[in-house]
This record gives structure tokens, sequence and C-alpha cells, in this order.
């Protein structure tokens, strides 16, 4: 049976839907709150690990949390033009205080508490704040964010702490909240809460300019999740379980993930673990405890993973045990590494576990293209979801993703210039990805991701440079020694690349026992990465994706100089922007002897 209808148009484009229609969804996102904590009332939603082990937060305790929360926030003059915004990390605070606020119609603002925790001089939160005008802001840890507080959030706004901290200012302890009710009032707001309300104000990763503010409806956030149980049916099926490290200020750990644990009944373990060479520990502790029905993370959270599920066999069996599903968004997966999961699963399970993955934004709450069950490789981001249409629209030399769908955004806050610059003219929204099919001859078998289209740039020749899958190839071919890339080029006669490598693995390639020049100036480490670069341009198939030279850059890229977004992945023009001196010399006459040529056979 066919899955997508593909219809060929006058203009070029093309049109895929899916055949099956979307399931019903309900009106406002907590109603699956509401139910769960009707028929479930003692089973976990969120666990997280506190000084005595697991700390349970059920669905009965958490609907009257939510209530009682939802009835302090009635008395406050807040609504979508004065949100409630959250600077601090996953919790139950933040999730009860979220939720408390969707439950009664008031939009919530998660922010990266990197803007505040990270950044030096809080630019970004300050431009945050003047676009939201919250009417309250929420830390958890009065200490660790006084310093952003006062820097960005205007004396007369209210600010809610957690921990009771002094931060210099009055602030309202989180526990307050939990004091007030009125069942009356918050059934009546509930109530009036409609598909078009404003739940979320999501700001996007900034990985192609400054964040804009994300208009997230209930709709939104509703009709994903009914997206995900029809790509999904085992979810509707048993509760799921997940253990998650994902921010819930990102559509993916917030929207995704989150909502997909609160939509099915699940439990979600809180990980406060990191894909870091110090925070993975973490992760595997809980991993090593908690044994997932899906995980559900960014290439850098398997990346990280894989090394320890090779080495330890006890988190190996657990992990893998009643695995079902496994996905990964927000950036490529590099082959090795999905071939490195594949191969554990079956060492371990004798079968592997399906990989699934996508393409959406933040703009689509967030999925909007999904894999099928049919094996798939690196780049594969399938075919859209029931309910939304694709165009695949022509610029130039390539092709566009543009979706129109219940899951997709009606613009961004009080921006009406960036809004109308996001739709075509049909009311699709523009992804700004390119898309080839896997197959011309076979559309069934899905979409293959081809870079976005604002990174790509010309040579000299003037042949384009496809930005993104050269990217994805790099790094596959300098796996482990290289944490990311920027490709070089624009307006030169070759491709070059400044890259940030890996020092742990560096070092450990080396030898080396210096500092971090001497490691990336080791002459072994050099041979390497000279050998892999000649590998790479005998693959090449023309100057567009051969790379003549590159560069490792010790500092990596910095968030403060939007080099970097807050989930981790590069922002290709921030890096180049940022780093002309560098860029300069990878093409300087005559070549600095730091550069590295590919070795020639």
């Amino acid at each position: 049976m066919e899955t997508h209808r593909f219809v060929q148009r006058d203009d070029g484009s093309l049109l895929v839907t899916a055949t099956a229609a979307l399931p019903p969804y309900p009106e406002r996102l907590t109603a699956h709150l509401t139910r769960h904590a009707a028929e479930a009332p003692d089973r976990a939603f969120l666990v997280r690990r506190g000084p005595e082990g697991a700390e349970p937060l059920t669905y009965g305790a958490a609907l009257r949390a939510v209530e009682r929360i939802a009835a302090a926030l009635l008395t406050r003059d807040l609504s979508a033009e004065r949100p409630v915004m959250i600077l601090s990390g996953n919790g139950f605070e933040h999730a009860l205080l979220s939720l408390a606020a969707l439950h009664v119609g008031i939009a919530v603002a998660p922010v990266s508490p990197a803007y505040s925790t990270v950044s030096q001089d809080h630019a970004r939160l300050r431009a945050i704040v003047d676009l939201l005008t919250p009417g309250l802001v929420f830390a958890a840890e009065g200490a660790t964010y006084a310093a952003a507080l006062a820097a960005a959030v205007p004396a007369g706004t209210e600010v809610v702490i957690a921990d009771g901290a002094a931060i210099g200012r009055p602030a309202t302890p989180f526990a307050d909240l939990m004091t007030a009710e009125n069942p009356e009032a918050v059934a009546a707001a509930h109530a009036a809460v409609t598909p078009e309300t404003v739940a979320k104000l999501l700001f996007t990763s900034g990985s192609t300019g400054v964040p804009k503010a994300v208009v997230n409806t209930h709709r939104m956030l509703a009709a994903n999740q009914a997206m995900l149980q029809a790509r999904f049916p085992a979810l509707t099926a048993a509760p799921p379980v997940m253990v998650d490290w994902l921010p819930w200020h990102h559509t993916f750990g917030g929207n995704h993930n989150f909502n997909l644990v609160l939509a099915n009944g699940g439990t979600l373990h809180i990980d406060e673990g990191r894909p870091t060479p110090a925070g993975i520990r973490e992760t595997v502790r809980a991993l090593r405890e908690v044994a997932p029905t899906l995980y559900l993370t960014v290439p850098k959270g398997f990346e990280a993973l894989v090394p320890h599920l090779r080495d330890d066999e006890a988190l190996r069996t657990n992990f893998f045990s009643r695995l079902q599903v496994t996905f990964f968004a927000a950036a490529g997966l590099p082959q090795p590494v999905w071939d490195a999961i594949d191969d554990l699963a079956r060492r371990t399970i004798g079968r592997t576990v399906p990989m699934v993955t996508g393409l959406g934004a933040t703009e689509t709450a967030p999925l909007a293209l999904v894999t099928d069950d049919r094996p798939a490789k690196a780049g594969q981001v399938g075919l859209p979801a029931p309910g939304v249409a694709l165009k695949v629209a022509p610029v130039g030399a390539k092709s566009e993703a543009r979706v129109r769908g219940p899951n997709v955004t009606p613009g961004y806050w009080r921006r009406p210039d960036l809004t109308a610059a996001a739709f075509d003219a049909e009311g699709f929204y523009r992804l700004g990805d390119a898309l080839v099919p896997v197959d011309p001859d076979d559309l069934h078998r899905g979409f293959t991701f081809d870079g976005r289209l604002n990174e790509d740039f010309k040579l000299t020749t003037g042949v384009w440079v496809s930005v993104g899958p050269l990217r994805a190839a790099f790094l596959d071919a300098f796996q482990p020694l290289v944490r990311d890339v920027a490709i070089a080029g624009e307006a030169r006669d070759e491709v070059a690349a400044l890259v940030f490598p890996d020092l742990a693995a560096c070092r450990a390639l080396s030898g080396g026992t210096g500092d971090d020049a001497a490691v990336l100036a080791h002459p072994a480490l050099r041979r390497d990465f000279a050998r892999r670069l000649g590998a790479f341009a005998q693959r090449a198939t023309g100057s567009s994706n051969r790379i003549a030279r590159l560069l490792l850059v010790a500092e990596p890229p910095a968030l403060d100089r939007d080099e970097v977004t807050d989930k981790g992945s590069i922002n290709q023009r921030g890096v180049l922007r940022n780093r002309a001196e560098s860029v300069a010399r990878l093409y300087a006459a005559p070549l600095p002897p730091d550069l590295i040529l590919p070795e020639t056979a």
C-alpha cells in the first residue's frame, strides 16, 4: 500500500502528502495530564536523582501541583503579552510551572540557561527580555542566576526563586505558588484555552542568526504528538520510559521528548548529564539503572555514549534490554557512529534496533518529516508525517523543503516582517533546508538532506559548494579526531576548512603530554590528518567537495560570538565571520607552515 501521494506541479515544485489521516488530538496540551492523572495517578511522570536516590513525581501529584500553581498565576497579570519566562534548566519546578501556565492559557517562554550562565555580557538575554516583556521570571538557583537577573530583568518584574537564595532584589519563593487554591477559576481558565492559544514563545537556537521567538500554539504541540503516535503506534500500547538530558528550552527536548512522555502517560527520568567527556558519566550512570524503551537524542549524545556502550557490558545489556527505537535529530549522525550502534545491538540482543530520524524545526513543533521502517543511512530525512503537506520547491540549483500543517507556527512574536518572509505565497513555511530524493525513480524512499540554503556558496569558478553534505562527509572521515568544522571558500578558488579538534582524541592518538598547542602540533597527529585529508580528496568528484587544506583551531566556537548554538551545533557563518584572520591564513601565499595539506600517494 502506498503511504504517500506525489504530485508534480507545473511550477516545478513537488507536493507530497501522507495517505493516512492525522489521528484526533486534544484542543489543549494539558488534557494529556488530566487524563493520565485520572487513569494512572500513582504512575511516575518525572523522576529526578535526589540525595537519597530516585525521586518520582506521579501524574496525580503533578496535576495537583499544576492546579495550585495555576491558581497563583491567575492572580497575576500574565498572558502572552506578559508571559512566564523560565531561565533555568530541566527540573520539577520548571516542568510544573510550565504546565501550570499552559493549563490556564498563559504563555511560557523557556530560555537557554547559557544566556544567563555562560554569556558574560548578557546581551542576548536583555534582547529576549525586551522582546518578551515577561510578567514573571523564574530561576531555580538564585545565586547562579543573580547576575543575569540584575543585568537583564527590570526591577519591577516579579522574580520567583526555587532555592530561597538571596539575589539582591525582592523575590517570591517558588513554594509560595504552591499554596494557592481556586479550582473554579482554574477550571474556567482551562476551558477558555483554544487550539489557537499561544502555549510557548520558543526561541530558535541561533544557528542562522539572532534568536527569534517562535509562536507555539496548543494546536501545534498537540497535533505534533498525534503525528508521533501515528508513526509509532507502540507509544499508545505501553507507556514509554525515557532517560533524557535534552534541554526543555529547545524544541527537541521540550516539545518532542517531554510532550511525548506526557501525551502517552510515560515516565521521563531527568538525566543530569551532557554529551561531554565529563558529563557523559552521569548519563552512563542513569542508563545503568534505567532501561529505556526509547532513546531520542542529538548525534553528539550518541557519539559520546558509544565508547561507554562498547567498554561496559553491564551498561550495554541494560541499555538494549527493552529498547524499541532510537531517534536522532538536530544534526546529522556520522555513519560510523550509526554503524557502531547497530553492531553493539547485534552483539547484545542479536538484532539491530530501528534508528529513526527526520526533519523539522522550532517552527514545526518540531516533527515534519520522518523516516519509515526501512533501513536508512545518514542524511536521510524520510517523508512528511500525517497531516503535513511537503512542497519541494526549486530555488536556484537546489530544491527547498516547505511545509504546511497544524504543527506549523503562525509566525514570530512581535516580528511581522520575519513572519512574512518565512512563508511563501501558498502559506508554506520555508524550512531553508534543501532536499534531494534518495532514489529519483522511487520517491517513496523519501528524501535526503542537501544542506542549508543560506550556508551554500560559490567558488570563483562559479561552482556551488553544498556545505551541509560536505561537512557531514568530512566529520565521518575524521572521526573521532574532530568535533566540528567550518567550511570556507566563498569567492575563493578552492575549498578549505577550519577544524575544531576533539582534543582528548587527538591527545590519545599523538601520545602528547604538553599543552593543547603542543598536542595539535605533534607530528604523528599532523601526519594522520594529512593522510585522512588525502584519502578524502581522492574520493572527491570535483572542486565542490575537495578540501584543499585545513587549519586546526584550538579555541572552540563561542556562544557569545554567535559561533555555536545553545544545543552545541556550529553556526557556520558566525565562525567564518569572527575568525576572518584564520580564514585568510587558509589562503595566504606562501602557505603558512601550520596548515595541513592532503598527503599524496
